[in-house]
């Protein structure tokens, strides 16, 4: 008497995956959701690099590349940490993670998904804002293995801390209603402090302690060191790019994302 093999259960990793379809299709279905994401810093690089031109002193740098560099790193925390807590916040407001909860899918397909969405949108803003950066303001590509290797982790890093911090914001925030408010005001505070619109050697030394606690301060340093040519170190704080202090200082938020995400996320709420 033969026995029915049974087909073996998906893991959470092809269920995220699964996931991470779902997510963007739904991202797509709301046209002016999409295009606000990609088109906002792509806005955003047109108008400060239109207005605010000229070179760095004592770089030979234009101010618009230190714009491309500073708005790609940015995008990144738009998209995986304000984009993402403003709609776990209004998910949960509407109950889908409550009925999402209630199925047989792992709890780790969701995350996966959301993480999935953020590397794909984050990486459709990069490649516009890149091309131009390229074809309008002189942005040259890294030309070496070890260059692109940077960008890879930094990105990476990046991506991954910000959406872990995402989530965990989003489950801390009371009602979708207020949920705008409290992510765009720290987020637009830590754009001007960070490098992305002012050079840190223009900001007291207090202000530039306090960015470089934060994720979006280490990224934009490590985009500037692949975007832009080693003459513009001198503006950096140290005189350096610091990739290491970058590799750590991403690692520890993507640790501490991961602890507070997994002790602060609900799914309904409280």
């Amino acid at each position: 008497m033969s026995t029915a093999i049974q087909p073996a259960s998906p893991t959470s990793l092809q269920l995220g995956l699964v996931r991470t379809v779902v997510e963007m299709k739904n991202l797509l279905r709301n046209r002016q959701d999409f295009g606000f994401t990609v088109l906002f810093p792509v806005m955003m690089l047109l108008l400060f690099a239109s207005i605010f031109t000229g070179t760095i002193d004592g770089t030979g740098v234009e101010t618009s590349q230190v714009y491309v560099a500073g708005i790609i790193g940015s995008s990144l925390m738009s998209t995986a940490l304000v984009g993402l807590a403003i709609g776990i916040a209004i998910e949960r407001d509407a109950g889908l993670l409550k009925r999402l909860a209630g199925t047989p899918m792992p709890k780790a397909a969701y995350f996966l998904g959301k993480i999935g969405m953020v590397l794909i949108v984050s990486l459709v803003q990069t490649a516009v804002i890149l091309a131009l950066g390229v074809s309008l303001f002189g942005v040259s590509l890294p030309r070496t293995f070890d260059a692109w290797l940077t960008f890879g982790w930094v990105f990476l890093l990046g991506v991954t801390a910000c959406t872990l911090l995402g989530i965990s914001a989003g489950s801390m925030i009371r009602d979708a209603k207020s949920a705008p408010a409290v992510m765009n005001l720290p987020f637009v505070a830590l754009q001007f402090i960070s490098g992305v619109f002012i050079t840190v050697d223009q900001l007291p030394a207090w202000v530039v302690k306090v960015s470089q606690v934060f994720p979006l301060h280490w990224i934009c340093r490590g985009m500037r060191s692949v975007f832009l040519p080693d003459s513009f170190k001198v503006v950096e704080s140290g005189g350096s790019w610091h990739l290491g202090t970058v590799a750590v200082v991403l690692a520890v938020w993507c640790v501490a994302g991961f602890f507070v995400c997994v002790r602060s996320f609900r799914w309904t709420r409280g």
